[in-house]
């Protein structure tokens, strides 16, 4: 069940319209210009998940709310039967599966990610708070943190601060998928 970037778009502009918020203020709270953030209310520009995760947060709804349009129900637990992930695309060469989605008030946000090894190519690093582990489960991936660049194989992992300029790639042209566990907010620095 992929999601569009339109309707995403549309329900971002009908939360912040009913929170009483300008364009111009979600666009400075998220650290965007105004024409980038018309782009993401337009369907235009795609919104990076990190920016999901700040919006849903701004406009006190959960990431399934604005992903799906329909609000998550389950508070004890929530089965997720294998490719039964809510699908959502959102950017270029990345397919996100959520493996939570039905499950309200998370903190974490565990992602299957399968990486086209054609559109990736256009992949961009993005930073979003919090803390963020990958775990490769086919393929060879590409991690790009900062200036740093590590290539990972199945079983390998890496977690990290992804307030560091971030993204993954294909490695060999070949489709590539780990596990992300995205954890939402961070402890405090010592």
């Amino acid at each position: 069940m992929a999601n569009g970037t339109s309707d995403t778009g549309a329900r971002v502009r009908e939360l912040r319209e009913i929170a009483g918020f300008s364009p111009e203020t979600v666009a400075a709270r998220l650290g965007v210009s105004p024409a980038e953030y018309a782009g993401y209310e337009s369907g235009a520009v795609d919104i990076p998940i990190s920016m999901l995760y700040e919006l849903a947060g701004m406009f006190g709804v959960d990431l399934t709310d604005l992903m799906t349009g329909k609000s998550a129900t389950l508070h004890d637990f929530a089965v997720v039967r294998a490719g039964k992930g809510l699908e959502v695309e959102r950017y270029p060469g990345y397919r996100f599966e959520s493996l939570a989605h039905a499950f309200r008030n998370r903190s974490i946000e565990p992602l299957i990610v399968t990486l086209d090894p054609d559109e990736n190519r256009k992949m961009k690093l993005v930073t979003h708070p919090g803390q963020e582990f990958n775990l490769v489960l086919e393929g060879t991936v590409r991690v790009i943190l900062g200036t740093e660049t590590v290539d990972l194989g199945p079983g390998d992992s890496v977690y990290f601060d992804p307030a560091i300029p971030h993204g993954q790639q294909c490695v060999e042209g070949k489709v590539a998928r780990f596990l992300t566990v995205i954890v939402h907010g961070a402890p405090d620095k010592d």
